[in-house]
């Protein structure tokens, strides 16, 4: 049975390759250029994973993922930040992740740490 992403990422270009890449492996993406409240979008769309670009406009990443690892029901879905400003991203603060990845990215490491996440939810694959 295909796996579910949700992706929240406003550059146009970055989804198209997403979704080309995501299709060859079987996902079924769902893409948003912004979110307010992410968790009612993780339940409608019974999310297996979900893809956060850190830059938004509105609600950062950040604040996003904090919104699924704070909600009882959606804490154990893997989350992955990603960003062009990892030192940003880190320094403001830990927003409970299960795995971060700098702009610009292998599309194939990308997917290993989708895969990792997705095999083992409860396990932090952030680096020290």
């Amino acid at each position: 049975m295909a796996k579910n992403i949700l992706i929240v990422e406003n550059d146009e270009k970055l989804v198209e390759v997403l979704r080309e890449f995501f299709s060859a492996y079987g996902y079924n993406l769902k893409v948003l250029p912004q979110a307010y409240d992410i968790r009612p979008l993780v339940k409608e769309f019974k999310a297996d994973l979900v893809l956060l670009d850190f830059l938004l406009p509105g609600v950062n990443g950040g604040e996003l993922c904090l919104q699924i690892k704070r909600s009882e029901k959606l804490k154990n879905i893997p989350v992955i930040i990603y960003s062009a400003f990892p030192k940003v991203m880190l320094a403001l603060g830990d927003y409970g992740c299960n795995a971060f990845i700098s702009k610009p990215f292998n599309l194939e490491d990308l997917m290993l740490q989708i895969e990792a996440c997705m095999k083992e939810p409860e396990r932090n694959y952030l680096l020290p």
